[in-house]
């Protein structure tokens, strides 16, 4: 494609891939994804096949309008397929992408990484997402394989060896029931890590037992059976939490170590678009493949009644500008309940994940969100600085300067 025929208003298309499905070589126990082998109970190989990957490359490629392509390979495990898969994945990209940059990033819970992958990932310029939920204890507290081991050791030798390559890599920690309460040493390990971008994703689920066996509820499933999973980080505690690891980075971290939530809400607060989904102020721009080519509106919503089509069936363009996924991606502002319409704060998260708007308001509505008092209180801690950082970039100065504001702050 020609670059002067492309809008400045175009928007990537953005699909994850899951090559092995829900396939994992560990059992986390919040893993939100490990029982979506269930969709298919009758296929025994969970594997995307050869044929699929080459559509699926070609259709993506051919359903872009700007010039830079992201690639996402996710799982279960994305690494229990071998390295000739990305290898052949490499070589349709080549094919079929006309000329564009095209960019893969790979999201692996670090334990099956060795020499070869690192070597791989090098040469390819992969970025590599790791799983890793703070020190030790934090970890192997819900990380563990299906035999009930702790996988911690396996992964920071996985985090060593693509050090020692110079892969670039960044972490991706769950925050639960357990870690929430130690912000400051679970910040503390990550910069010991020396991993200078970091992204902390709250676990919200509910459960309860359905006919075929499944236990996590689709998002707007209301019954009283239903109950908060017990790892799940209490709404408080989550801006607690955040407010904690604010002012620690305050403190000599800013423009050093990138915090996404961070980045995300100094985003929103200069009017620009976040970073992350959850506090963007529309979804459905990132929908979800599965191995056998259905695609699903988001990687949260697998259930089957958010099921957009095959790709053997229907293309990439049509499944994600159809009318029931651009539907879904407005919901997130038109089912926004009046206490979240009204709030101060309401440009700064968007309600956050719909997938957590389970709660009813004080006036009996429906849609508020799970985490609104841990944001709450994490936006109004952060507002002078957000406020000073917004000042700063716009009389294109450093919002790094917000460290030198923050010692003011204090001494007065």
């Amino acid at each position: 494609m020609n670059k002067s025929y492309i809008s400045p208003f175009a928007k990537p298309l953005y699909v994850m891939v899951k090559p092995v499905g829900s396939v994992c070589n560990l059992a986390c126990d919040y893993c939100y994804y490990l029982e979506k082998g269930k969709l298919y109970p009758e296929v025994k190989n969970h594997i995307m096949t050869d044929q699929l990957l080459e559509k699926f490359i070609r259709d993506y490629l051919e359903s872009q309008t700007v010039p830079q392509v992201l690639f996402t390979w996710h799982g279960g495990e994305a690494l229990m397929r071998p390295i000739s898969f990305y290898k052949k994945a490499i070589e349709l990209q080549k094919k079929y992408g006309g000329g564009r940059q095209i960019d893969n990033c790979i999201q692996t819970n670090g334990t099956l990484i060795n020499d070869d992958w690192c070597r791989f990932f090098k040469e390819h310029h992969f970025l590599v997402g790791i799983s890793i939920d703070g020190p030790q204890e934090f970890h192997d507290e819900y990380r563990r394989n299906k035999q009930g081991l702790p996988s911690f050791f396996k992964v920071m030798k996985g985090i060593e060896l693509l050090k020692k390559h110079q892969v670039e890599y960044n972490a991706m920690a769950v925050v639960n029931d357990y870690n929430v309460d130690y912000p400051l040493e679970f910040y503390h390990f990550f910069k010991q890590l020396e991993c200078h971008y970091i992204q902390f994703a709250p676990i919200v689920e509910r459960l309860v037992r359905h006919t075929d066996e499944t236990l996590l509820t689709s998002p707007e499933q209301q019954d009283e059976r239903i109950n908060l999973a017990p790892f799940s980080v209490d709404a408080e505690k989550w801006g607690h939490f955040l407010c904690s690891i604010f002012d620690e980075w305050l403190k000599e971290d800013v423009g050093t170590y990138f915090v996404q939530l961070f980045d995300a809400t100094l985003a929103n607060w200069v009017g620009e678009q976040p970073g992350v989904c959850i506090l963007a102020r529309e979804c459905g721009h990132a929908g979800v493949m599965e191995f056998n080519g259905d695609v699903y509106v988001c990687d949260h919503y697998v259930f089957p009644e958010y099921k957009l089509g095959n790709i053997y069936t229907h293309t990439l363009t049509e499944m994600m500008y159809s009318q029931r996924q651009l539907q879904f991606g407005a919901n997130k502002q038109e089912k926004l309940p009046r206490q979240c319409k009204n709030c101060e704060y309401l440009f700064a998260c968007n309600g956050e994940c719909p997938k957590n708007r389970f709660l009813y308001t004080v006036e009996g509505e429906p849609g508020l969100n799970y985490l609104c008092k841990g944001y709450k209180q994490f936006f109004a801690h952060v507002a002078p600085y957000m406020d000073f950082m917004k000042k700063e970039l716009m009389a294109q100065r450093s919002p790094a300067n917000v460290m030198v504001y923050a010692k003011q702050q204090k001494q007065h």
